[in-house]
């Protein structure tokens, strides 16, 4: 069962839409003890990285996460906000993240007048390496972004897609079980659903 965790902040009609078009088994809980029986998790999320910190701490979710992506290395992807959350840091509010990636969460600092910030729209993702969510597509994948921040990842290995706006950032990520992506799935169409179901054949031998 794909566990879609709700902790207040992202598009989760949207992605849970999505992944009953696949035909995935899918709900939406804050509950730790249906997180606890995921096989796997996504973390959406929209908004500040500091409320969505303190509500997963105000639910009480953290403990339920850590086990199912630390201990039962549970296949994970993080969404937008829900991607920044898993750094060990960010600007936005000074304040201490999951901590399940070697990265840290950073504005855009781009000189450029005719480079806006945030970065909202279509662009496109290059991948490196052979990252499972990047598998099966016939060009260059284009995605949704509404962004103002962005991971810097500590080992370039862990960058799987990058983007340019301004500067080429990490717009997708993995680490073991653990995935990210900057952008929404749920907002891009095609290339979102191809994504969201290369997720879904994910397994815990990643």
């Amino acid at each position: 069962m794909v566990v879609i965790v709700d902790y207040g902040m992202g598009n989760l009609g949207s992605i849970r839409n999505m992944l009953k078009k696949l035909g995935a088994p899918v709900t939406v809980s804050g509950d730790p003890v249906v997180i606890a029986q995921a096989t796997q998790l996504i973390l959406p999320g929209v908004g500040a990285f500091c409320t969505g910190m303190q509500r997963l701490s105000n639910l009480n979710l953290a403990s339920a996460l850590n086990d199912q992506v630390r201990n039962k290395r549970t296949p994970t992807l993080g969404v937008c906000l829900g991607m920044q959350l898993m750094t060990r840091h960010s600007e936005e509010g000074d304040v201490e993240g999951l901590g399940w990636i070697n990265a840290r969460t950073v504005r855009f600092r781009v000189n450029d007048p005719a480079v806006k910030v945030p970065h909202m729209g279509w662009n496109t993702v290059t991948a490196k390496g052979t990252c499972p969510l990047l598998r099966g597509f016939d060009e260059e994948p284009r995605f949704y972004f509404v962004h103002s921040y962005h991971l810097v990842c500590d080992d370039p290995a862990l960058t799987a897609g990058t983007t340019c706006h301004g500067y080429e950032f990490a717009s997708v990520i993995q680490q073991g079980n653990i995935f990210g992506v900057q952008f929404h799935p749920e907002k891009s169409h095609t290339f979102g659903l191809r994504l969201l179901k290369n997720f879904l054949e994910i397994d815990r031998s990643c």
